[in-house]
């Protein structure tokens, strides 16, 4: 394989990492109280700026890394709590407006706070070097991307078929009603969903800022846009497909990029877009959902 089709790989498989661990918290909390949260792309920006922040302190870089998850759960159980625990059993269009309003006040919020400048993000010089595997290289940020989302999956399905929470989970996402019938805290289940969801999309903004440099208080349209597409390409409602569905979105929009000749790359939304189309009318419940049921 040569040096430029193995860097798109690494890029697709970086970009990939990002979209599934946003698209993932999409697919949680869609699964148990069938809630599109469109505020969810927001976590994204607030863990890309607490991250910077605590790097502004000197923390270091592995405290970071828990911080962020800690302070993304925070924030979804806080936005859990305020907003859409009160509109639960509520019309899906409540929830859909009650989303769309947390959104705008988060970066409405964050546009007061922290200006609209954008700020520069910048890793630590050894995770910006390159690193050479046999014939080829790759930069070390990608790799720890691509390795660090891997790690974080694998724990995340763990915690939701080795354990009584995730069993837990599973069952509420199967049928909530039946869930509480069975003694099973379904309040508290819905809440660890948030919070599981909001902490991964808290370290993909850690990630994004440290892949592309730079982060503002919008930052967080693009990637929860993208990885509200992936959660439906792979199925919403599916851990595994919203994981799968962000990786190929995200291969697919570095290779259509970097296979194709330049003068396409300006219109890779629009092959993602199509893309979306597409599968959504050959399987509109997604590539990896077999069926689609309404829950009782």
């Amino acid at each position: 394989m040569n040096q430029y089709l193995f860097q798109q790989l690494i890029n697709g498989l970086a970009l990939g990492s990002l979209y599934a661990l946003v698209a993932i918290g999409f697919s949680m909390i869609y699964g148990i109280v069938r809630l599109i949260n469109f505020a969810h792309g927001d976590l994204v920006m607030i863990g890309a700026f607490s991250t910077l922040g605590m790097v502004l302190y000197g923390v270091p870089w592995p405290l970071i890394l828990i911080f962020v998850l800690m302070i993304g759960a925070l924030a979804g159980m806080t936005i859990q709590t305020l907003v859409f625990r009160p509109i639960i059993g509520a019309p899906q269009v409540t929830g859909f407006i009650a989303t769309l309003a947390v959104s705008i006040v988060i970066q409405n919020t964050a546009l007061m706070i922290l200006s609209g400048q954008p700020r520069n993000f910048l890793f630590p010089a050894a995770m910006r070097q390159r690193v050479s595997l046999g014939g080829v290289s790759a930069s070390m940020t990608d790799l720890v991307i691509i390795g660090l989302t891997m790690a974080l999956i694998a724990l995340l399905f763990v915690v939701v078929y080795r354990t009584r929470l995730g069993r837990a989970m599973r069952a509420t996402a199967e049928n909530l009603m039946a869930a509480r019938l069975m003694g099973i805290a379904v309040n508290r289940t819905i809440l660890a969903a948030f919070a599981i969801g909001s902490a991964l999309a808290a370290v993909a903004g850690l990630l994004w800022g440290g892949k592309f440099g730079q982060i503002d208080p919008l930052l967080g349209f693009a990637p929860g846009l993208k990885a509200f597409i992936a959660c439906v390409i792979g199925g919403v409602g599916s851990i595994g497909g919203a994981m799968l569905g962000g990786y190929i979105l995200g291969l697919a929009e570095v290779l259509f990029v970097g296979l194709l000749p330049q003068e396409y790359a300006g219109y890779r939304d629009v092959f993602v877009f199509s893309l979306l189309i597409l599968i959504l009318l050959v399987k509109p419940s997604g590539l990896f959902v077999r069926h689609v049921e309404e829950r009782a």
